[in-house]
């Protein structure tokens, strides 16, 4: 056999998988489905927007079934309790949008219609500072009022843990969220609560 020949040998497996490369790039394509914003999706197993929303719906519902409400209602002339949601610690091993649960805390405290949710974080400040912008800018029968805010009576607060199990390809995934209700006034803990989750992922290939 010709030096050529051997040459030409030695190219063509290279010519295949060029062309094989080519083929599978060519017939790979993008699918994009607009889906409810609300609908159960879990593709990597991780947190998402479901669990945010389950668990926080989960922990206020939890939280307003104990006697603290009613019992500072009936203390203060059938008046509702006021409420701030403090820090929410992220302590799993994960990424987890931990403002985007404390919206979801608010949403669900402002549903219930049982508490007043007053800001808190930048959203106070930013209403702080445009409260002081009026008093030099706006006209006089506009202005918002100085020193008018509303107190909190109860500041909601709470972290977020994960433990993993792996082996092979599989795994499970706990979430534990803590959250806890504090007087503001005398610091004494009004209610805690917890709320879990648990999730079995299975990674395993398939065998033809």
């Amino acid at each position: 056999m010709s030096g050529l020949q051997k040459g030409a040998i030695r190219v063509a497996p290279m010519v295949v998988l060029c062309a094989f490369t080519v083929t599978a790039t060519a017939c790979a394509r993008k699918s994009v489905t607009r889906i409810e914003p609300t609908a159960v999706t879990d593709l990597s197993g991780r947190w998402n927007d479901t669990d945010s929303r389950l668990v926080a719906n989960a922990l206020i519902e939890q939280s307003l079934s104990h006697p603290w409400a009613e019992q500072y209602s009936s203390a203060h002339g059938g008046e509702v309790p006021t409420v701030i949601v403090g820090s929410f610690r992220n302590r799993s091993a994960e990424h987890i949008a931990v403002e985007t649960f404390v919206n979801d805390l608010e949403r669900a405290l402002i549903g219930s219609g049982s508490v007043r949710l007053v800001a808190g974080g930048g959203e106070r400040a930013e209403i702080r500072g445009e409260r002081e912008d009026q008093q030099e800018n706006a006209r006089a029968d506009t202005r918002a009022r100085l020193a008018q805010e509303l107190g909190a009576d109860y500041m909601l607060l709470g972290e977020i843990q994960s433990i993993e199990d792996r082996e092979g390809g599989e795994s499970v995934v706990f979430y534990q969220v803590d959250a806890t209700l504090v007087d503001v006034e005398s610091n004494v803990r009004v209610w805690a609560g917890q709320h879990e989750i648990k999730k079995y992922i299975d990674r395993r290939r398939l065998r033809l």
